[in-house]
């Protein structure tokens, strides 16, 4: 069975399409979108083992011709410098040929290939086909394609929508615990500001999804799916505000993501911590209980995410936050949390509480 959820944006509409052992269906599907006749896979050396090359073969079948591209699974690989050398590879493969894009991955490859995508000939179609639980219910969703400055994360990017993204939750099956824990962090985020349902079932089931069942693993794709298009449709460009709230936790996480050289913590791991930091300030300006706030750091804890940071001093992760795009100024910007499913941009955050809380999560 396959669900498919609409992102609907007028003129760059699209849609998410979730299921389970769908992949071998995308040819069909990007033809009938009429995309390009040159599929140029983007990917990293283990995804492209386990499935680039069956979905090269697929594609081949359905009478596309196929290149891929392989980057470095890593963070790293989101920099000026590999687009750059992805740019020129592509430039001199595709000449006189009508090429799309698909990117093949999680967070990064996505982010990577879609920053690509968005500038290369001044945009070509791409496909996200997400192979993370963290991709498939937030980073391939929307848009928001960048590449990373030694300064701060995605300070280099555009918002370049995909036009169709496909979910395979069997896909899934073949993530490390900490994958799935990556990605479980960012759907926690969406039942804190969006969904108290779906931050119960998390609570009831986070060890079904940790054992990668299929049905539980579905529902969490689809329910984040659905909740980030709707977000999406209402503030593409995050010019309304209302995008903003889906970057709970992201503020401090980015932050020391950035400060411990990205390489120590992966994303769903430090925005754990940035929510852990965001819970502790919404507790300080009195918009969550205490209750609440315990609530959500124990199921970020019973998933098994980080409790404090290591690797960099507070010192540094808050000069590193001060890049921050959210920031108006010299005006702080976090999103806090009003209860379990309501979030809230709350401007001017007192710097001597939020370094405090920073602090308190410092190993």
């Amino acid at each position: 069975m396959m669900k498919t959820i609409r992102v609907k944006l007028k003129e760059v509409s699209y849609s998410i399409v979730v299921g389970y052992g769908i992949l071998g269906g995308l040819p069909s599907a990007v033809r009938k979108l009429g995309l390009g006749t040159d599929a140029l896979i983007i990917t990293n050396p283990l995804v492209g083992r386990l499935y680039g090359r069956p979905l090269a073969a697929a594609l081949v079948k359905a009478g596309f011709s196929v290149k891929v591209f392989e980057v470095e699974d890593s963070e790293r690989s989101k920099s000026m410098a590999v687009a750059v050398r992805l740019i020129g590879a592509i430039t001199r493969y595709a000449a006189g040929r009508k090429p799309f894009i698909v990117a093949l991955g999680g967070g990064v490859v996505g982010d990577l290939a879609g920053f690509v995508a968005a500038v290369y000939k001044r945009g070509v179609p791409f496909v996200q086909v997400p192979t993370t639980l963290l991709a498939q219910i937030d980073s391939a969703i929307g848009g928001k394609v960048a590449v990373d400055l030694p300064e701060g994360k995605n300070l280099v990017g555009a918002f370049y929508q995909p036009r169709l993204v496909w979910s395979d939750v069997a896909l899934l099956a073949s993530l490390s615990d900490r994958q799935v824990r990556n990605g479980l962090a960012e759907a926690v985020k969406y039942g804190v500001i969006s969904a108290p349902g779906l931050f119960a079932f998390l609570e009831k089931n986070s060890e079904r999804c940790l054992e990668r069942d299929a049905n539980a693993m579905t529902r969490v794709v689809v329910d984040c799916s659905t909740i980030k298009a709707a977000v999406v449709e209402q503030d593409e460009k995050e010019t309304r505000g209302i995008r903003t709230v889906l970057n709970f936790g992201h503020t401090v996480g980015h932050a020391i993501e950035t400060a411990c050289g990205y390489d120590r913590y992966h994303h769903g791991e430090a925005v754990a911590l940035g929510m852990r930091a965001a819970c502790r300030m919404s507790v300080a300006t009195k918009l969550l209980s205490a209750r609440d706030a315990v609530r959500i750091e124990m199921l970020i804890s019973q998933i098994g995410l980080p409790q404090q940071f290591e690797g960099a001093r507070t010192a540094k992760v808050l000069k590193t936050m001060r890049f921050d795009k959210k920031f108006a100024g010299m005006k702080n910007r976090f999103v806090l949390a009003r209860g379990i499913g309501r979030a809230v941009v709350v401007e001017g955050v007192p710097v001597e509480s939020v370094a405090a809380i920073v602090r308190g999560l410092e190993g």
